[in-house]
């Protein structure tokens, strides 16, 4: 029991660690957020005087609702997109036997190991052929091809943990496949699809090569795009910076905090079998 009570002490140590590594830069980027310009100096300090104003200031002098606008269009497009496609085709590999399918998956999950910046340049070339650059298109369907082979993945593991014994019922029944998948199998395995759109809505959100590469025009810059130039004209202001910076990272903090409890049950869970 010592060893045990030794070890527990041991863990709790080391992720607090851990916590205090990943949330005093966080703390101090709020700090710096609600400092006044006047006494913000970039270094790690306490205000003393709140002043809300930055945010009002950066959102309108950074054109932050045309942005932000940006980044929900393509997050959604990406997210929906990807949720259909995923839970498709991870049904098909899970459930349905047809030729090729070990091979198809296995050449699919190549996806994962393959990094963007490998294939940045010649996507902007083929996309600028059939006059997809400087569009929403041209970051939506890049963004669902490479969240697909994780996607694809995801599903397709917690589709082979649904017990078969149902879905065969269904069949008997007189159900058809698709009917199979959406009536039976996708309204238990829901904790697993919005784990899923989470990730997806995270990596979407922050994606920036994509959008530097193939944007040009103001209109259709996404929220980290337009602080990475917000930035560099105000590079000095670090009390707009940080107001900034919170400005874009919030909607993914809002969306987690509330679907935390299905993110965290679909990690752990999975299907669910009630």
């Amino acid at each position: 029991m010592k060893l045990a009570a030794r070890e527990k002490t041991v863990d709790y140590v080391v992720l607090t660690l851990f916590a205090l590594f990943a949330v005093i830069p966080l703390i101090g980027v709020l700090f710096s957020a609600v400092t006044p310009p006047a006494n913000n100096d970039g270094g790690f300090h306490v205000p003393t005087t709140i002043d809300l104003g930055n945010f009002s200031a950066a959102w309108s002098q950074g054109h932050f609702a045309e942005y932000m606008t940006s980044s929900v269009v393509v997050t959604v497009g990406v997210v929906v997109l990807t949720t259909v496609l995923a839970v498709l085709a991870g049904f098909a590999f899970a459930r349905l036997d047809f030729r090729g399918s070990g091979l198809i998956f296995f050449v699919m999950l190549a996806g994962l190991m393959l990094p963007e910046e490998a294939f940045i340049i010649p996507l902007y070339f083929n996309l600028r052929q059939v006059g997809l650059t400087d569009t929403f298109a041209s970051l939506i369907l890049p963004q669902t091809a490479q969240s697909l082979a994780f996607g694809i993945f995801w599903m397709r593991n917690q589709f082979r943990t649904f017990p078969g014994e149902i879905s065969e019922a269904a069949r008997i029944d007189g159900a058809r496949d698709l009917r199979v998948l959406w009536r039976v199998i996708v309204p238990p395995s829901m904790p697993s699809i919005m784990t899923m759109c989470v990730l997806v809505a995270m990596w979407t959100w922050n994606e920036f090569l994509m959008p530097l590469v193939f944007i040009t025009s103001e209109n259709h810059r996404t929220a980290p795009l337009g602080l990475a130039f917000f930035k560099g004209q105000h590079l000095t202001d670090f009390s707009l910076l940080s107001a900034a910076g919170v400005i874009v990272a919030l909607p993914i903090v809002i969306l987690y905090f509330f679907l935390q409890k299905r993110f965290i049950s679909g990690m752990l869970g999975g299907i669910a079998t009630r």
